[in-house]
């Protein structure tokens, strides 16, 4: 009963509300760690006998793992639509989840690196066909603020090199266009005439954009190991991650004049409060900048 139920409900989510792989993933991952915590501790077998007290429980024993309020957050946002989707299915007569507050998130300002920083990580010798992929990522990655997950899954059919733009599909499958500047075009067109075939050799059926070594589309995994490496072959001692790049794409339009709104539908961002931390980003960089060279800071 509880299996299957949860089961139903993941299939609601990606054949009805479309959701993409990684949102399911993680829906998947909370809801069966709570139905696991309601089988095994709450010894509940149907989700008609599980209780508010039940699901606090199991979020205070998620809380006592170390995990953030973030994570939390997110947590109770997968519970709460779960047990409505079972009221609206008629599973269950009442929404345990009701009345559960919601953890203010941290506000935690994105890490960003420097134009200087950027610089150097893109410094990448193009010398052999790996090298030459790695250097159109990045100068890619850079000059559009893509998400890891949408790079990754970028087609060689989204590129408009003649025209300078990018489509890509990010949360919820939502379409955009993106403008490409003339330093990440060379690039790409570069990987494309010089390396990409190389990869690819005989594949000929496959359309992803970036390939690993073996000619298959590349992961996140992949990408996230190939940045460290250049980060620490260029000496860059910042904590960078996939999305670093993204961070510092915004945070650099924003320090030079960009106006908000562009930059959030360059960003893909739904609500332009999620764009807003950028400007607080560059609020914080110009007070570090005061007080490093103002006289009198």
């Amino acid at each position: 009963m509880l299996k299957s139920s949860l089961e139903d409900f993941i299939h609601y989510l990606q054949v009805e509300k479309g959701l993409s792989d990684n949102t399911l993933k993680s829906y998947k991952r909370d809801l069966v760690q709570y139905m696991n915590y309601i089988d095994k501790v709450s010894s509940k077998s149907d989700w008609e006998s599980v209780v508010r007290a039940d699901i606090i429980s199991f979020l205070y024993k998620m809380k006592d793992q170390g995990k953030s309020s973030a994570t939390l957050a997110r947590v109770i946002s997968s519970i709460r639509s779960f047990h409505q989707f079972m009221i609206r299915e008629r599973l269950v007569t009442h929404d345990a989840s009701i009345h559960i507050e919601t953890p203010k998130k941290e506000k935690r300002l994105p890490s960003i690196l420097s134009p200087q920083d950027v610089d150097a990580l893109l410094t990448i010798q193009p010398k052999n066909p790996l090298s030459i992929r790695n250097k159109a990522m990045l100068e890619l990655l850079y000059a559009t603020g893509l998400r890891v997950s949408e790079l990754i899954s970028l087609k060689v059919s989204d590129l408009h090199l003649t025209m300078g733009f990018v489509r890509c599909f990010g949360k919820g499958s939502k379409e955009r266009i993106v403008p490409l500047g003339d330093v990440a075009k060379e690039a790409v067109e570069n990987y494309l005439t010089e390396a990409r075939g190389l990869l690819v050799k005989r594949k000929n059926d496959e359309n992803a954009l970036f390939v690993n070594q073996h000619g298959r589309p590349l992961s996140r995994q992949g990408f996230w190991k190939i940045l460290k490496g250049i980060a620490q072959d260029t000496g860059i001692t910042k904590r960078i991650t996939p999305h670093t790049l993204r961070h510092s794409f915004a945070t650099h339009l924003l320090e030079n004049g960009a106006d908000l709104r562009s930059v959030q539908e360059m960003l893909g961002h739904a609500d332009i409060s999620t764009t807003q931390i950028y400007t607080h980003v560059t609020k914080t960089r110009l007070k570090d900048i005061y007080q490093s060279y103002h006289p009198r800071a």
